[in-house]
């Protein structure tokens, strides 16, 4: 039951989240109903008026027709009774008036020789009295009107639509002028009403086909507008990804096509702009390498000499001069540092360039931190919290690259004692590294990684390249891992390195790219 639930959730989940994305995002949703709301009140407005004149002509032409013939059934017929006839005349005279071409009942009322009422009546729907004439039809029939130039008759023939049963009459009356008996005439209007409903059906019909028009023509439309807005989105997706050639289909003179044009229009500058920066940053890369490389060969013959230089001021014969000592010293110092630089740019190099690959190893991690703690002498200042025995698959060297540079700088920025700590989880590694220093400042920590970033303004030269943490980030990303700076809340800074246990032999190989930031240096 509960599994029957939580799929009748996800479904109605699932279906409501389509409902909502026609209902608030469907630009195609919103044409349709926008056409379909203007052809509706179109139509209906059109119909209604339509039905509404058709109605007043149909009952004026039959009204018009049924008390014309009514006014001349009084004239010709009711006009010729005695002033005082019976029953058997008023009655005969009724039918005679009913039998005319507009076929409706008539009831007359006179008074007898004896002046009592008397009544005559066709007989037709059930029997027409004057109880079925409304009360304030008979007082305007009964009322006498003064004769006078603008006044030629007494009396005058009035009339009234009715409702009875749900079927509608037309009621008339009048009396005749000059002294006779009073006429009221009931006129059944029941097969009118039924070609108005068969009117207002067709109306409808019609109304409802205008309504489905209007919605195809409203799907044309939009597929009109919507097919070159969906392939420009495409041709932006494929822009996005970096499909730089992607034009679109350029047709007709309208809004859309000068929209397709200004596309392809900023499609071609930016291909220029991208194939102009990539020129540029890949001359810029082989100048890098190239002055590299050439200056590896001079600084070997340098360095060649610096040790030589350096072998002597460490003999104890004192051949040095004492006034060149220190010069030679930084000469020494210098050279190495230039060396450093050279080394570092290299690397950057390959990292720029994607020709850095993973010579990968099963290595101990405590064994690997240890190694190169103790190549660097550090031992005394640094604290190894490491267990051994944790086995990681990756490149050995650049492992030994990434912990140099972060406990180099821990102990060049932070001071001793630099603690190194490691923690594994099902997948990862992760080593901290934390000094006991100031800290890194909160401005200072999103360009930690930056190349050649400088802190201060102040100290532009430093003992280092400037790219230490750098290629530190790189090597990371190299792996599928990171690195993070904080500021640990017991003081100090903390570099966090997170590794994956088994780095895969397409990231090895380089036939993935992991999705990285580009290369940074450090502070």
């Amino acid at each position: 039951m509960t599994e029957a639930q939580g799929g009748f959730r996800g479904w109605f989940a699932a279906r409501k989240g389509v409902w909502s994305r026609l209902r608030f995002t469907s630009l195609r949703l919103r044409l349709v109903v926008v056409f379909g709301l203007v052809a509706l009140t179109a139509a209906v407005s059109a119909s209604g008026i339509a039905y509404w004149l058709n109605r007043e002509a149909v009952l004026t032409r039959t009204q018009d027709a049924v008390l014309r013939d009514f006014e001349q059934e009084m004239q010709n017929r009711a006009g010729l009774l005695p002033e005082e006839p019976t029953q058997d005349e008023l009655q005969h005279t009724a039918g005679q008036m009913a039998n005319s071409s507009q076929r409706f009942s008539v009831l007359l009322v006179a008074q007898d020789a004896a002046g009592a009422p008397a009544y005559g009546s066709s007989g037709g729907l059930d029997g027409f009295t004057l109880a079925d004439v409304p009360k304030s039809l008979r007082t305007a029939v009964n009322e006498k009107q003064e004769v006078d130039s603008s006044n030629k008759a007494e009396y005058h023939l009035y009339w009234q639509r009715i409702v009875e049963d749900d079927t509608p009459y037309l009621i008339a009356g009048t009396k005749v002028n000059g002294g006779g008996p009073t006429g009221y005439m009931l006129k059944s209007l029941e097969q009118e009403a039924k070609d108005l409903n068969s009117l207002a059906w067709s109306l409808g019909i019609a109304t409802g086909l205008a309504l489905i028009g209007s919605a195809l023509l409203a799907q044309a439309a939009a597929t009109t507008v919507l097919k070159p807005v969906q392939r420009l989105g495409v041709a932006a997706r494929r822009l996005g990804e970096g499909k730089l050639d992607t034009r679109l289909r350029v047709s007709g003179t309208d809004e859309l096509a000068d929209l397709s044009r200004t596309f392809n229009n900023a499609a071609a500058a930016l291909e220029k702009r991208v194939a102009d920066m990539a020129s540029r940053d890949e001359s810029s890369r082989r100048f890098v390498a190239d002055m590299s490389h050439e200056l590896r060969t001079p600084l070997t013959a340098i360095t060649a000499v610096t040790e030589v230089l350096e072998e002597e001021l460490e003999m104890e014969s004192g051949s040095m001069d004492p006034m060149i000592e220190p010069a030679v010293r930084l000469v020494v110092s210098e050279t190495r540092r230039l060396n450093d630089l050279v080394e570092n740019l290299m690397e950057v190099t390959r990292f720029d360039a994607g020709t850095a690959r993973l010579v990968l190893d099963h290595v101990d991690i405590a064994d690997q931190i240890t190694a190169c703690i103790d190549a660097r002498a550090w031992l005394d200042a640094v604290d190894l919290d490491a267990e051994r025995g944790i086995m990681a698959r990756l490149d050995p060297r650049r492992l030994d690259v990434i912990l140099a540079n972060l406990i180099g700088n821990a102990l060049k920025h932070g001071g001793s004692p630099v603690r190194v700590a490691v923690r594994v989880t099902d997948d990862e590694i992760v080593i901290a590294v934390r000094d006991h220093g100031p800290g890194i400042p909160e401005d200072v920590l999103p360009h930690v990684f930056d190349r050649f970033y400088k802190a201060s303004a102040s100290r532009p030269r430093s003992e280092g390249s400037g790219l230490g943490l750098s290629i530190a980030l790189e090597n990371a990303h190299i792996h599928g891992g990171e690195i993070t700076a904080a500021n640990s809340p017991e003081g100090g800074a903390i570099f966090t390195l997170r590794l994956p246990r088994e780095t895969s032999d397409a990231v090895a190989s380089g036939d993935e790219n992991p999705q990285h930031d580009p290369p940074k240096g450090d502070a």
